[in-house]
């Protein structure tokens, strides 16, 4: 027989050892005494549920789901023969994802509806309101007429008292908003895209999705939109939607104790989001399968359209708009397009590419000054921005509306009386031309301040409504080109005497290239547009300018937005759609200064010195620390609950030695003399001393790999397989860890070699910055406050500015804490 202290050289391989992690280790764990197994696995399970920070282990979680089934079965007769109860509660069983499903479905599509309504709303009110019922919009108070009505009234006959009246609802709806994030919910802060493509990665992070932040969420959103703050909510959208996911998934035990079931329904449910936003049901599947999950079976497909499909059956019953449509700017073409506006096509899809790197680049930039200086002020930064918002928008008609608004009379074509203030009269083309070419600029400068500041925000409508007016202006230019020379050969496939350009068509295409831009998306967005139009003549423009935008924006970056806040905040996420060639084996990268625990001997006191001293999530278990012989792999959550156990029960001396052997081997040491080690009991007594038995709680088959393994193949593995650690052995021997951390840590170095940057300069530009905003703060306040000058000599530094700030970003949370092992 082989001795419990020798192990074979020989290993499995990493698909054999898969194999082994999730049916052997499982059904190992509970085979004796079942009763008391029981107990300890759904303790076990209730104090684990995934510590915050972590990455999960969809091996492990793997396996806890399988060994959870199992004792579920045996709790209730599964080997006993069943009767009509029985069996209605396996049908129920069954079905119980699609009930869950169509729970959340509902529960999307009734919030976006009261968000569509709120959000309305609270945009005219800046304006005037309604004489008859206060509660109405101007579209509901002048239901039928084309230009206003005499039952809507402004605020006053003065204009400069609608001005000002004007910039205080601003103000007031983005203080709101941003107090509410600040004081209940942080996380509700932001688009929320970035956090959760990592949590459905399998990082943890507790209070994202909670039922407080959707709360939050759902009345600060409308306020944010209505503050006219250049933020949309298609972005919230999809965080709203897998927050409700999250809350109703909870009271299903099914769900709430098994993430990779979480997981498939929390893909549905962004999938449900951004359909309800676009009304595009479709679209919002291919916008979960490219840009949001990892892993997307044919199931999650399913579950996923299914899960679009009442959601947007909801928003189709609540008809907010009372239009039949599902968003405000959905129109619908029926004018074909000709072959010579292809060049024109290809000039938008050029900006699409440039606006998106031009604004990620630039809007990472005032992130990283935000996140350096402003946090303390999250409140006044939001109102701030806001109160100048307005200030400049309210005089160009396309920046005072709101943006969906701005869209649908963008998209319209001119026949069928779609005239927005002469938008379509050939006398004021030009005007319109410098009105939209500002609103443009002004539009994309105020993108790239606002998108990330302390409350609920996206940058899908405000990219698109860039889009639209920059593509309104290329229309209408086109439009007066052809008038100009309507007998040109450039021009022969018009009709004669017929409306050959249609500039709504550019706008539409316009908006398409900006949002794929901004997202680096493409099939989504193709189909989002199309079913926003329903005009099967425009898929292919919308493709030429989509893939127009994706060249362009490969040649200047490799991700979109989304992408690049998450290296930004730091977060352990590894991206599906990047290649990597480093060229080096995973040796190169593991962490080789291990804290290791020896299978036997080792006092109880070393190892709670080790969990105190240690933020490590698991520690490897070897023979000894000389030899290093890989035994197996103990989490941190097991070993801190066994020691918890065996102290409940009775006092545990400090010189009480801990055994670590794998269940397979746990025999008495030939040594050890009147000890006896029951895997059945966490402890046993002898005649002098106290042994504690941890074998249960051990994992005999680690996933490891060999030292000469290419580090792309360790990556593929995090991808596709999901573990949190990797150990890496040598014949039999451990030579260190790996996580996606270390992996991360490896892969920034390369591209920081490869092309490095000097911060320098930026850093001294943002400390500038930050001296000039405060010196004309302390101006004001002075002004205000009628408050003398300081004495000579005293000077504000910029570390005394900076004193008692309040982290509030709570998308990041720093993770230079780190992740933890």
């Amino acid at each position: 027989m082989t001795s419990p202290h020798q192990r074979p050289l020989f290993r499995p391989s990493v698909s054999s050892r898969l194999s082994i992690a999730i049916s052997t280790h499982s059904a190992e764990a509970g085979e004796a005494q079942h009763e008391d197994g029981e107990q300890i696995d759904e303790e076990i399970e209730e104090i684990r549920r995934y510590e915050d920070f972590t990455t999960i282990d969809w091996v492990q979680d793997a396996a806890r789901a399988q060994l959870q089934r199992r004792i579920q079965k045996r709790k209730e007769g599964y080997y006993v023969r069943t009767n009509w109860r029985r069996k209605l509660w396996l049908s129920y069983d069954a079905g119980q994802a699609w009930i869950v499903i169509s729970l959340i479905g509902v529960c999307i599509g009734l919030n976006a509806s009261f968000l569509n309504i709120v959000t309305e709303w609270l945009s005219d009110i800046k304006l005037g309101h309604c004489s008859t019922a206060f509660y109405l919009n101007e579209n509901f108070c002048c239901w039928g007429a084309e230009d206003g009505c005499p039952e809507w009234k402004t605020w006053s006959t003065v204009w400069p008292v609608n001005y000002l009246l004007y910039i205080l609802f601003s103000i007031l709806f983005a203080y709101t908003s941003a107090i509410l994030v600040k004081s209940f919910a942080p996380y509700a802060a932001g688009s929320g895209i970035s956090e959760i493509k990592c949590i459905l990665a399998g990082f943890v992070m507790k209070g994202f999705l909670s039922g407080w932040t959707l709360l939050i969420k759902s009345i600060g959103l409308p306020l944010a939109i209505a503050s006219g703050l250049s933020v949309g909510k298609e972005g919230p959208s999809v965080h709203y939607a897998v927050c409700t996911g999250n809350v109703i998934s909870r009271f299903f035990e099914k769900y709430r104790k098994n993430a990779a079931k979480t997981r498939e329904i929390l893909s549905a449910c962004a999938a449900a989001g951004v359909a309800v936003a676009f009304g595009s049901p479709i679209g919002g599947v291919l916008f979960s399968l490219e840009e949001m999950s990892s892993n997307f079976p044919l199931k999650t497909m399913w579950r996923s359209y299914f899960c679009a499909l009442v959601a947007t059956a909801v928003l189709a019953a609540m008809n907010p708009f009372r239009t039949g449509q599902l968003v405000m700017f959905q129109v619908t073409y029926d004018r074909d397009w000709h072959f010579f506006e292809v060049v024109f096509f290809i000039i938008i899809g050029i900006f699409g590419g440039l606006y998106g790197e031009f604004v990620i680049k630039w809007n990472l930039r005032a992130q990283s000054f935000r996140k350096k200086y402003l946090k303390q002020w999250a409140i006044a930064e939001a109102t701030f921005l806001a109160g100048i918002t307005a200030v400049i928008c309210y005089s160009n008609m396309f920046l005072r509306i709101d943006m969906t608004e701005s869209m649908e009379i963008l998209f319209h074509e001119c026949e069928g009386g779609h005239d927005y203030n002469g938008l379509c009269e050939s006398s004021r083309r030009w005007h319109m031309v410098t009105s939209l070419t500002f609103a443009t600029v002004v539009r994309v400068f105020l993108v790239i301040i606002s998108y990330g500041c302390k409350v609920p925000a996206g940058i899908f409508v405000p990219s698109m409504a860039i889009g639209a007016s920059f593509g309104r202006t290329v229309g209408i230019l086109v439009q007066a080109l052809h008038e100009a020379v309507p007998n040109s050969r450039f021009f022969a496939s018009c009709e004669p005497d017929m409306p050959c350009i249609t500039p709504g068509t550019y706008a539409f295409l316009g908006a398409a290239a900006a949002l794929s831009g901004i997202m680096h998306i493409t099939v989504s967005v193709v189909v989002i547009m199309f079913e926003l139009t329903g005009a099967l003549t425009y898929i292919l423009p919308t493709m030429i300018v989509v893939g127009v935008t994706k060249a362009v924006s490969d040649r200047f970056g490799k991700a979109g937005i989304a992408d690049r806040m998450i290296w930004f905040n730091g977060f352990p996420f590894l991206d599906n759609k990047e290649d990597h060639s480093f060229g080096v084996p995973v040796s190169h990268v593991m962490n080789q200064e291990l804290t290791v625990l020896p299978s036997t001997g080792m006092a109880i006191r070393e190892v709670e010195t080790i969990l105190e001293s240690t933020e490590f999530q698991g520690f490897p278990i070897v023979q000894d620390r000389n030899s290093k012989l890989l035994i197996g792999y103990i989490n941190r959550t097991e070993l801190k609950y066994g020691i918890d156990r065996a102290k409940r029960e009775r006092t545990i001396p400090p010189t009480s030695r801990c055994y670590f052997l794998a269940p397979d081997q746990t025999q008495t040491p030939a040594s050890t003399v009147g000890m006896t080690i029951a895997s059945s009991r966490p402890f046993s007594s002898g005649s002098s001393s106290l042994s504690l038995d941890f074998a249960r709680y051990i994992d005999p088959t680690p996933l490891t790999v060999h030292p000469r393994l290419p580090l792309e193949t360790v990556m593929e593995i995090f991808k596709k397989v999901g573990p949190r650690v990797m150990l890496v052995e040598h014949r039999g021997k451990l030579s260190g860890v790996v996580t996606r951390k270390d992996v991360l840590k490896f892969q920034f170095k390369v591209e920081n070699r490869e092309n490095p940057r000097d911060d320098s300069a930026e850093v001294g530009r943002e400390e500038k910055l930050w001296g000039i905003i405060v010196r004309v703060s302390l101006w004001l306040r002075r002004k205000v406050l009628r408050q003398e000058a300081p004495p000579a000599g005293e000077r504000i530094r910029e570390s005394d500015a900076q004193d008692g700030l309040l982290d509030v970003e709570a998308s990041s949370m720093d993770l230079e804490l780190g992740e933890r092992r």
